[in-house]
């Protein structure tokens, strides 16, 4: 059985069983798959060799297009808590963007609905703890109705907001307005950034924090550019990194979705540098599909590649329950009665309390 782990960053769209592909296409009459098995989907959407985000994310063209009604939408989430929970996860924050999934006539509020309903029906079966976060996205001009209906949707379980998409040319403080309605409403913020900007990364990263407001960096693998690294190991900050170390700017790190983007090796992504460096580094699986991954697959690597012992897994697990959008109680039950003792029975030397 998997360690108990804490997901901050995974994408409804990007998690969907190909089996449930095949149906919901059949079902709702969606055209154009590229296999009619399972196994030819599976094969097709894995994107662990794209090389580019831009690639990756065409993948999403029939996940979305089969999730344009409410019940396809609530299966998937149903489907989505039973299969994280089944992988060790004990909480989840799903993030999707309502707003691509009004294509078939559902209003975007009740997008959120079915997301909500099939995540607590999925939830009442496994006992996982989970939180929405609401995407905008970069490269569309609705982000502030996004950021609306984020507020006016926390009731349902909404607990964060966030920016998406397509990263190069589309710095974060475009969308400030949406921004500044989501956190006066009390709202969490996460925020895609230094995943695939080039030479912008840094300054992305740095805007999503100063200006935008981020608590989170969605990815941050780009931080490393700022970062004067020797023999694996860095040994000197640039003044950005220096304030998301400072600060505690938790990254959710996705390796699988970074080596499948960006064309790194394994032992090149700086996780294990950034781990190692004192940043509050945590762990992700993104798009579970289209990086045919689970969070137990993104524990392997980093244990694999950069060394991670099972103390630095527990670490990394209580840094993402500590940067979580849940309540206060939630963190300590989890950690107290689920998380912590089973490390402690796995060997790692923890503190069982949760502060």
């Amino acid at each position: 059985m998997p360690f108990p782990s804490v997901l901050l960053h995974d994408h409804l769209d990007g998690g969907l069983r190909p089996q449930t592909v095949l149906e919901l296409a059949e079902e709702h009459e969606h055209p154009g798959l590229p296999s009619d098995t399972a196994q030819g989907l599976a094969a097709w959407f894995d994107q662990s060799d794209s090389g580019s985000l831009t690639k990756y994310l065409e993948a999403f063209t029939h996940t979305i297009g089969v999730m344009q009604n409410a019940e396809a939408i609530e299966r998937v989430a149903y489907e989505a808590a039973l299969d994280l929970s089944a992988d060790g996860v004990v909480y989840a924050e799903i993030r999707f963007c309502p707003a691509l999934h009004t294509v078939g006539g559902i209003n975007p509020r009740r997008v959120v609905e079915a997301a909500a309903s099939g995540l607590a029906n999925g939830a009442r079966e496994t006992g996982l703890r989970w939180g929405i976060i609401v995407d905008a996205l970069r490269n569309r001009d609705d982000s502030l109705e996004m950021a609306r209906l984020a507020t006016e949707t926390r009731h349902l379980g909404v607990v964060g907001f966030d920016l998406a998409g397509p990263e190069a040319g589309h710095p974060p403080q475009d969308h400030l307005a949406a921004f500044r309605l989501a956190r006066a409403q009390g709202l969490r913020l996460t925020i895609h950034a230094g995943e695939h900007a080039g030479r912008d990364g840094v300054a992305f990263m740095a805007a999503a924090m100063d200006l935008c407001g981020a608590e989170r960096l969605g990815h941050g693998v780009e931080l490393i550019n700022d970062c004067v690294v020797r023999d694996g190991e860095i040994v000197e900050l640039g003044r950005v990194a220096r304030r998301i170390r400072e600060r505690r700017i938790a990254l959710e790190m996705c390796p699988a979705s970074n080596l499948a983007t960006g064309g790194l090796e394994p032992e090149a992504h700086p996780v294990g540098a950034l781990y190692r460096a004192g940043f509050n580094v945590t762990l992700s699986t993104d798009n579970r599909l289209m990086s045919t991954i689970a969070m137990s697959d993104e524990f392997d690597f980093v244990s694999k590649y950069h060394g991670f012992e099972t103390l630095d897994l527990a670490r990394t697990t209580w840094r993402s329950l500590d940067a979580a959008f849940c309540p206060w109680e939630t963190k300590v039950e989890l950690w107290e009665d689920v998380i912590a003792p089973a490390y402690a029975a796995g060997g790692a030397d923890l503190e069982l309390a949760w502060r």
